[in-house]
């Protein structure tokens, strides 16, 4: 049997402010926006070169669901933005003024810096060091 994650729900405040961030500020693809209906939109983008797991932009439809916005993780790392290049990446977010909340750091995994999104959501940006990208997974 073979499964994967192929969708992950992100709560929006707006579905084309998000868009926004992630194609133009993260370089991601849009890979599909669908109306759906008035309010509701099937919106799904990824990182350069992804081919199995897409964020699903989901705008709040009620209450309950807005107060997650920025906060869908408690307050900790929410996800995880793995490049082959870290510093070309980092570089390139700080110029776009991307908020980074943890400095750059050397781990025994890799390089890593945790940044927010235009919400909140705290993201890890990691490059695996080659001692570990078979346990980290690929770039």
């Amino acid at each position: 049997m073979r499964q994967h994650i192929a969708h992950i729900a992100l709560v929006v405040d707006d579905y084309d402010e998000a868009i926004a961030f992630y194609t133009q500020i993260l370089d991601f693809t849009l890979i599909e926006d669908t109306k759906l209906s008035e309010d509701k939109r099937w919106v799904l983008v990824a990182p350069p070169g992804a081919n199995d797991c897409a964020l699903l932009l989901a705008k709040a439809a009620n209450k309950e669901q807005a107060a997650s916005i920025g906060n869908q993780a408690g307050g900790r790392v929410f996800l995880f933005l793995y490049t082959d290049d870290f510093w070309r990446d980092y570089h390139k977010m700080v110029n776009r003024n991307v908020e980074f909340v943890r400095s750059p750091k050397e781990e025994a995994y890799g390089t890593v810096a945790v940044f927010k999104d235009l919400y909140g959501n705290l993201w890890d940006l990691l490059q695996p060091n080659e001692k570990n990208k078979g346990l980290l997974g690929q770039v």
